[in-house]
């Protein structure tokens, strides 16, 4: 009889983690405040030989758990959280709390397929994190633009621009610093000057794809639509047919990706034209599909190592 390969799954929060293995159904529990939990962990997983473990993405809280992992070379999967649930409800699993939430994702890493977690250099996990303050400090400077066109107060107003300048001075500076560390890796610095070919792509886009997109050019182009969340999916059930719709993938660059196409389908010649056979069609349905029109160009450019041209498209 073949042996059964151990899987773990770990329920991250900001305190504590909670462990669980599959099949043995072994527990342990740590507090992260302990300065050698991470000894403990590794250890504790090497004497019950576990090939894999998962995780579910909580916030940012799991990030440290995975480099911990990989830097003892365990195998990790970091699963969005909802397929968790529903993972948990088809076993008929009702119940939520850490060890039971950690008993599931144990048993969702030995059954379910999903992608290995990439290795991130601490380059790009600094790239990361100013590109994340960055987006938030937009958002802030939007905020007082938006407050601006509702307040009278003469002095509220005052505060507010005073606000806005200063967040607008913040931004540069993680602009600055941003630019700077791509200066830093001429890999990174090729590959941002390579996106920004394509008209409509600009540096936060292309910085949004080297941090949150590392698959880029490594997938068909199917498989990158999938993974951003712009591939629409049916819906459809006998005679019934729905409308495609698009869920799950990565949120914040989607985002990114949705402004870009919007200046697409007006400055870049394919995706204008693009946008013109769809006419017709709902806006919203336009500009998704040109999302991942333009997605699938930058994928092509990356696998194959060129530079825009229209033609080639």
């Amino acid at each position: 009889m073949a042996q059964i390969v151990s899987r773990a799954g770990i329920d991250v929060s900001k305190r504590s983690l909670d462990v669980a293995l599959w099949p043995a159904g072994k527990t342990l529990h740590l507090e992260r405040s302990d300065p050698v939990w991470s000894d403990s962990l590794a250890a504790w997983l090497k004497a019950h030989d576990v090939g894999r473990i998962g995780l579910e993405a909580s916030g940012g809280y799991e990030a440290e758990v995975v480099e911990v992992l990989q830097s003892h070379g365990f195998e990790v999967v970091v699963f969005n959280p909802q397929r968790i649930r529903l993972f948990a409800r088809a076993n008929g699993r009702l119940a939520k709390n850490d060890r039971v939430d950690a008993a599931v994702i144990a048993q969702a890493s030995a059954v379910l397929s999903a992608r290995l977690a990439p290795k991130r250099p601490a380059a790009l996990t600094a790239l990361i994190e100013l590109l994340t303050y960055r987006r938030r400090l937009q958002e802030w400077i939007t905020d007082c633009t938006n407050q601006l066109e509702h307040l009278k107060d003469a002095a509220l107003r005052r505060r507010t621009q005073q606000r806005k300048a200063a967040l607008q001075r913040e931004r540069l500076a993680i602009d600055a610093r941003i630019a700077g560390l791509l200066a830093g890796c001429a890999n990174w610095q090729a590959l941002s000057v390579r996106l920004q070919t394509v008209p409509g792509v600009g540096p936060v886009l292309a910085q949004m794809l080297l941090a949150l997109l590392p698959e880029l050019g490594r997938l068909s182009r199917r498989q990158i639509a999938s993974l951003v969340g712009v591939a629409p999916f049916d819906r459809d059930s006998a005679r019934r047919r729905a409308w495609r719709h698009i869920e799950a993938g990565r949120a914040a660059l989607r985002h990114v990706l949705y402004m870009a196409a919007l200046s697409a389908k007006r400055y870049n010649p394919v995706l204008a034209a693009f946008a013109k056979r769809l006419a017709g069609k709902p806006p919203k349905v336009v500009t998704v599909a040109c999302m991942r029109k333009l997605l699938v160009i930058l994928n092509a450019m990356v696998r194959d190592g060129t530079d825009w041209t229209a033609a080639a498209v």
